[in-house]
């Protein structure tokens, strides 16, 4: 086991790869909740429930996408880096694909199935590199960054600290309602915990905010603490093939392409990103370079495909793995560590009963404070590239789409380009982009 997880190499040993597995799951473990609630729109009231995914079957479909995601990763690629259904990429399944597209969330599954099909041939071919290196870095850096406004919206919105005003389109809610006043405790609570850099401030954060909620019956209590009859899967189980096999027509066109590569374009370079960051932190890039990066990928492409045909947005790495690296991981045993305990926590699933969207909305505010960080990388002295980098950003919030904010974005990179006279710099296939995001509009807004 030492030998194959290389700890001799890496300078490692048993009990550092597990405190290091096992900080990275505290650090991430809120998206066994958030993702459930996300999935199946409980901040949304009056709802068809036809729009909404079973909570239970989700719960489990994102247990068990993010323990077959750590396994590939660990034991495949024999990184430290845990994986699980993405944030970001959940609010945009959620509110943009079934809440404003109005597209069945069956179909939003085989969109996922798509993405995650298209990662693995990409993986397992040079072209990945050739995308990689098409998209200008201060791009992907507004994706992310736009992506962390986005979620910081919904959780505010989630919170009660901001609703809908006719007059200013949003203004604050009512902040002596008893949830909101919940979810404004929690956030000060994660806020202080992550200033302190205590290791799974945000998993901590949201217990104490649910232990505040029952002593003053905000939430309910649990009916249990352990429970081995597990949820039931068969509400999302194998839905995504559903639409391939009986209807396959009802896939071909523009919208379900738009769809298949926003899932597909956040998840390769936020997957792309976090290895290398995470990678860098644990120095274990090797001039430059990451080492078993096509493994590393492949392991995320499966996992995605796993997740899909589970019942769940998006499986993605995840930045929090950077929080098992400063705890001592350095080998996947440490990700293999993460993956047995989100097989674990299924058995706590009555425990979740306490966690509503009052007591997750402080988690996705804190999760887009930490993805807007990368705007102070982006080079704003270049006006060609503020605009469409701003752009970008900007439109993920205001206009409530992932997509949209890529496509505006992807849009006005060419023109300014082009207007500045660097037309040359700009890789075939952002013109390319360019026409199918400019198709998106004309027909799908």
């Amino acid at each position: 086991m030492k030998k194959y997880f290389l700890f001799e190499e890496l300078g490692t040993n048993y009990r550092r790869e597990i405190i290091g597995g096992l900080t990275t799951f505290l650090a991430m473990a809120y998206i066994l909740v958030v993702n459930p609630l996300t999935l199946t729109l409980d901040s949304v009231p009056d709802l068809d429930p036809s729009l909404r995914m079973d909570y239970g079957a989700v719960f489990m479909a994102t247990a068990l996408a993010a323990a077959i995601g750590c396994l590939m990763m660990g034991i495949l690629a024999k990184y430290p880096i845990a994986l699980a259904p993405g944030m970001g990429l959940n609010a945009f399944f959620a509110y943009t694909v079934i809440l404003t597209y109005g597209i069945p969330w069956q179909t939003a599954l085989t969109g996922v199935l798509f993405s995650g099909l298209i990662f693995i041939v990409l993986s397992l071919s040079g072209f990945r590199e050739t995308i990689i290196n098409a998209i200008p870095m201060d791009l992907k850096l507004a994706v992310g960054a736009g992506i962390g406004l986005y979620i910081t919206f919904i959780g505010l919105q989630n919170a009660g600290i901001i609703v809908a005003n006719p007059a200013t389109m949003v203004g604050l809610g009512d902040l002596s309602a008893s949830s909101t006043l919940l979810a404004i405790f929690g956030l000060f609570t994660t806020v202080i915990l992550m200033v302190r850099r205590v290791k799974g401030g945000i998993f901590f954060g949201m217990i104490i905010a649910a232990g505040v909620g029952m002593i003053f019956n905000i939430v309910s209590l649990p009916s249990a603490i352990v429970d081995f009859n597990v949820p039931d899967m068969s509400p999302t189980f194998g839905v995504a093939l559903q639409p391939i096999l009986n209807n396959p027509g009802s896939l071909v066109n523009i919208e379900f392409l738009v769809i298949v590569l926003t899932f597909l374009f956040v998840d390769f370079f936020d997957t792309a990103g976090t290895l290398v960051a995470v990678a860098n932190q644990a120095n274990l890039l090797k001039d430059d370079k990451l080492p078993r990066a096509g493994k590393a990928l492949l392991a995320d492409a499966v996992a995605t495909v796993s997740g899909s045909i589970l019942g769940t947005s998006t499986t993605t790495t995840y930045i929090e793995s950077s929080a098992g690296v400063a705890a001592g991981a350095r080998s996947g045993f440490a990700a293999v560590v993460t993956g047995v305990l989100f097989l674990v926590s299924i058995l706590f699933y009555p425990l979740l009963e306490v966690i509503t969207s009052a007591v997750t909305a402080p988690a996705l505010i804190i999760v887009g404070v930490l993805m807007v960080s990368a705007l102070g990388r982006i080079d704003w002295s270049k006006f060609e590239i503020a605009v469409p980098a701003f752009l970008t950003m900007i439109s993920m919030p205001l206009g409530y789409s992932i997509a949209t904010g890529i496509a505006i974005g992807f849009i006005f990179y060419p023109i300014t380009m082009i207007t500045a006279g660097k037309g040359k710099q700009v890789h075939p296939i952002m013109y390319g982009m360019f026409v199918i995001f400019i198709l998106y509009f004309v027909f799908l807004v």
